[in-house]
């Protein structure tokens, strides 16, 4: 990268405001610096060997602002969910006219980082940035660096919250714009939370987000967590979520990725305690030229921990999918209990996966698997459905669905369901060949 672009990363972060905590305010400048000194990832670097981001490093992205007069209530309600509480933040900036917050039960807070600087700086003082390393991480370091505004959650004490909370992030400010969204959810002991965040933009525009999510679930508390990505075409989209459970916690994420030109999502768990149980599960539909990369960290430090982790991708046109799963079961780690695979369907002939799960064992009383397989839809599955009288190309669409239920159906949020069925019918009804522009 150079110097040039380091200076317009620069030039916009001297312009910050610094409402945050000191702590905060010094991490920030830290991760800036550490920034300037990384770069961005080149493929020389094993965990970005698929994927090249020259071309978000050619790019000066310029840093977003709010939301235009012209983004209204009606304008995003095909991104809604129709949940009763809904923050709503366009550019990386909350939104509150366009946001839906519902009556809480006493000591649950759910506001934007901004707001929660000001009305619960402790709160963010002890969690906030502590979980999201960004000393080797260079996308990590640079939303850091930009740490601004988000979301804050925070359930108290045994306290089971049954309504789900939406994040919608909409990026509205155009070609060579950039985000930096940043969320911090925390779920407190025995209590429990559902959380989806989502991300949207300009079909035709390519803007950035660089999101970076943390998850603090206490003991015996449960957190799920969808995440779900529906990026314009030509946008460029990178995630990090970081999970860190205490004992005998519960963290169940979805990562669903749709859109985007070139995406890149990161889920890292540290099971920190005794007990601890976590599940990963991970649907990727991608065509045209579209880049799609995953990349997890399940990490076994205490005893009794166990991990599922199941991630399926349609892959279709000429597009590229990368998933590399790892799984570290630490010497005092005895007794865990952990199974990863990762299964993908090729519907043409030029779609490309690159499929690496992992396992590092260093104890030695533990249960542990891992698989991948790459495949085409079944003919003799497409023959049998045709010999009762179902059209190919109907056939063909009912298989692609049935390997994507095995996830969605699992899913409890009905809205995200609804809204992915949505999706597969609206990309694969008609014709499985369609282009997405890069």
């Amino acid at each position: 990268m150079s110097m040039s672009m380091i200076d317009t990363y620069r030039t916009d972060f001297r312009q910050l405001d610094g409402t945050l905590p000191a702590r905060l305010r010094a991490a920030r400048q830290s991760a800036m610096e550490r920034f300037a000194d990384l770069g961005f990832p080149s493929t020389h670097l094993e965990d970005w060997k698929y994927t090249d981001v020259a071309p978000i490093a050619a790019t000066p992205f310029r840093l977003a602002n709010g939301a235009p007069p012209q983004v209204t209530r009606q304008t995003i309600a095909p991104l809604q969910l129709g949940v009763a509480c809904e923050l709503v933040f366009v550019n990386g900036r909350f939104a509150p006219t366009l946001s839906t917050l519902a009556t809480l039960p006493a000591g649950v807070v759910v506001m934007n980082l901004a707001a929660a600087s000001a009305a619960v700086p402790d709160l963010l003082d002890a969690h906030l940035g502590r979980y999201a390393a960004y000393e080797a991480q260079s996308f990590t370091a640079l939303n850091t660096a930009f740490l601004r505004d988000g979301a804050l959650i925070h359930v108290p004490k045994g306290l089971q919250l049954e309504m789900p909370i939406h994040l919608l992030f909409l990026a509205t400010a155009g070609a060579a714009t950039v985000a930096h969204p940043r969320s911090l959810i925390v779920a407190e002991e025995s209590s429990a939370v559902t959380v989806v965040e989502s991300s949207a933009g300009i079909p035709d525009e390519s803007y950035l987000t660089n999101a970076v999510t943390e998850v603090v679930v206490g003991p015996n508390a449960a957190v799920t967590h969808y995440k779900l990505q529906r990026e314009g075409a030509a946008a460029f989209h990178v995630a990090t979520v970081e999970a860190q459970q205490a004992q005998d916690s519960r963290f169940h994420s979805y990562v669903v990725s749709l859109g985007g030109a070139l995406v890149r999502t990161a889920v890292n768990v540290t099971l920190a305690a005794t007990g601890a149980q976590c599940t990963l599960d991970g649907l990727y539909l991608a065509g045209g030229r579209q880049h799609v990369d995953h990349h997890t960290c399940i990490d076994h430090r205490e005893p009794h921990g166990t991990s599922r982790e199941v991630y399926k991708g349609i892959l279709d046109g000429r597009a590229t999918g990368v998933f590399n799963g790892k799984v570290f079961v630490r010497p005092d780690a005895q007794h865990s209990d952990a199974s990863q695979s990762n299964k993908n369907l090729l519907l043409s002939d030029e779609a490309v996966i690159n499929t690496k799960p992992q396992l590092e064992i260093f104890a030695d009383d533990v249960k542990c698997s891992h698989g991948a397989t790459i495949g085409r839809l079944d003919e003799d599955a497409i023959f049998y459905l045709r010999s009762r009288g179902i059209d190919a190309d109907v056939a063909r669409t009912l298989l692609i669905h049935a390997f994507a239920a095995e996830l969605i159906g699992r899913m409890p949020a009905a809205a995200v369901r609804a809204r992915l069925e949505e999706a597969l019918a609206a990309r694969f009804s008609d014709n499985l060949q369609t282009e997405v522009p890069r």
